[in-house]
């Protein structure tokens, strides 16, 4: 197997040689710029955008690191989907790990601990046609299917059992992760214990964009850390393509999700509101004849008003200057909801903080560098600063609204 590691957001080191198959193979796996070398018509150089994590496409295994290093990606990630507080330190990972692997072994970290008391059950309905009465009879499926005839009978009870959804999220990302390209051979090993203690388990199939949720309580909370974590795997996930001459496989994250989905909850919590009230939503069109529809990431509503609007901004640029066109955007949104201003939030390192008075309006659009290095509490930390500066803009906004006469 052919190694290739790069970096998000950075133009390779080298050139790798790749036949016609490979780079076309690779470009359809991968969002990833693929430059000819000079003087050479088989090597290229590979440029990654903000997708991380691994793939294997024929023979090569192709590796792209996050900037920010893999604990804190998962550390984000995590807080994003749980509100889960994990640190660097819990994900065991070691340098040589690449993004699947160190997953699959947080994930086996996580369910020893849960699993210490042993599998979490619970209490599932079912019906069932036996010759002897479990539970409640079902008269009406009785008289329309058994003709009134006394048995079989049909039935529906509670049955106490392992199978239950919270296991069925863990097995689900074991199995995605087992399915992905693993370096490690203890990241394999974990993940044949696991199946191996999930074996009476239900294998289900969770869609990326839907998978659902777990409500905690003192009964089960010895559980939020490895069913957050199986979550984020499964909403992220793997994929296997056989498209093409040569099949890939591969677990991608993107870290716009990312870190959208992490300052969303983050900004939501510190603002102590909620997830109907500030949350990405369409807010009035652009033009009188609704014609230009807007989604601004970020949005705060009161009394079904929209008082604040943001965006978040995970994305490489060539200096530090905001660019026009995230500017444009933002006016866009301030103007259609008639509001004074809104806030641009970009990952420290990639924009300056400052604002800029748009001529003949008056609206005022501020950014905002987000430092996403340190522990997550300090991270929630600055977050908290940052949401003061939405609660002054929040208020500016409902004054604005208040004079033009449209009430909040």
């Amino acid at each position: 197997m052919r190694e290739i590691n790069l970096q998000e957001h950075q133009r390779s080191c080298k050139p790798y040689p790749l036949s016609v198959r490979e780079r076309d193979a690779l470009r359809q796996a991968l969002p990833v710029a693929v430059t000819p070398a000079q003087g050479s018509d088989n090597t290229y150089y590979l440029r990654p955008d903000s997708t991380v994590g691994a793939v294997e496409i024929g023979d090569l295994s192709v590796l792209i690191e996050p900037k920010i290093g893999i604990p804190r990606v998962l550390s984000l990630a995590c807080y994003a989907i749980g509100k889960v507080r994990f640190q660097p330190e819990d994900f065991g990972y070691r340098e040589e790990h690449t993004l699947p692997d160190a997953l699959a072994m947080a994930l086996t970290r996580q369910a020893r601990l849960a699993f210490a008391r042993g599998l979490l059950h619970g209490y599932r309905d079912e019906e069932d046609v036996l010759y002897t009465v479990r539970g409640r009879i079902r008269f009406g499926d009785q008289l329309q299917r058994r003709f009134g005839t006394p048995f079989p009978v049909e039935v529906s009870f509670d049955e106490f059992t392992a199978d239950i959804l919270a296991n069925q999220l863990v097995k689900g990302a074991a199995r995605r992760l087992r399915l992905s390209p693993l370096r490690s051979r203890e990241a394999r090993r974990n993940l044949g214990w696991l199946a191996s203690i999930l074996d009476e388990v239900s294998p289900v199939e969770f869609p990326r964009g839907r998978v659902p949720e777990i409500q905690f309580d003192r009964l089960n909370e010895h559980y939020q850390g490895v069913v957050e974590l199986s979550r984020l795997i499964l909403r992220h996930g793997g994929f296997e393509t056989g498209r093409g001459e040569i099949q890939a496989s591969g677990f991608l994250m993107d870290m716009n999700a990312v870190f959208q989905e992490f300052v969303t909850q983050a900004l939501r919590e510190a603002l102590g509101t909620s997830s109907l009230l500030f949350r990405e939503k369409e807010i009035d069109s652009l033009d009188d004849e609704d014609g230009v529809g807007l989604r601004p990431d970020l949005t705060w509503w009161r009394d079904s008003r929209c008082v604040f609007v943001g965006d978040v901004k995970y994305k490489n640029l060539t200096g530090t200057r905001v660019p026009a066109g995230d500017i444009y955007q933002m006016l866009a949104y301030a103007t259609a909801s008639n509001l004074p201003g809104g806030l641009l939030i970009y990952a420290q390192g990639e924009a300056k903080s400052g604002s800029y008075r748009i001529r003949h309006s008056g609206k005022r659009l501020v950014v905002a560098a987000l430092d996403i290095s340190g522990s997550l509490d300090e991270v929630l930390g600055r977050v908290r600063i940052l949401a003061g500066r939405i609660n002054a803009l929040a208020d500016a906004g409902i004054a604005q609204l208040v004079v033009a006469g449209a009430g909040v």
